[in-house]
């Protein structure tokens, strides 16, 4: 029995009994059973709107994993990478070799995907919000070596 149905049934037992509206105990119980109506109603416009939200969460989905299988190269169920699938596909042998890197947009807060030759170039930009992120691999470099030094003294 859907929560409307409840309603109604709860609705029509009250009018069964023949409440006087006249009386305070009969006014109340008649504003809870149209509050309860209401409520009944409200509940049953979010499970529709929900199940149309996730069909199109679901369509989605289905279009990301097509965007993904066309931009990655993932044509496999299980979004293998080994070449197990398919012994000449030298792209995808390339893109398991290269390395990948995560970094924060400290704009947005967004995370970007870079590689070696990005991460090469010292920049790029956020494809969230537009903002230039830049890289700068000496100033790591310089840090990890003083804290070298100070760990041999």
């Amino acid at each position: 029995m859907t929560v409307t149905e409840r309603a109604a049934y709860i609705k029509g037992l009250a009018e069964g009994l023949g409440i006087d509206d006249s009386t305070k105990e009969g006014k109340i119980i008649n504003a809870l059973i149209g509050a309860l109506d209401d409520m009944a109603l409200t509940v049953a416009d979010l499970e529709a709107q929900l199940d149309e939200l996730s069909a199109q969460v679901d369509t989605i989905d289905e279009d990301l994993g097509s965007l993904e299988e066309d931009f990655y190269g993932l044509d496999h169920e299980d979004g293998c990478h080994c070449g197990c699938h398919d012994e000449d596909d030298e792209d995808e042998e390339e893109y398991l070799d290269e390395d990948i890197y995560e970094v924060c947009c400290p704009t947005c807060g967004d995370i970007v995907c870079i590689d070696s030759a990005m991460l090469d170039e010292g920049e790029t930009t956020c494809p969230n919000c537009g903002e230039l992120l830049e890289f700068d691999l000496e100033d790591e470099a310089d840090s990890e070596e003083a804290d070298n030094d100070k760990g041999d003294k």
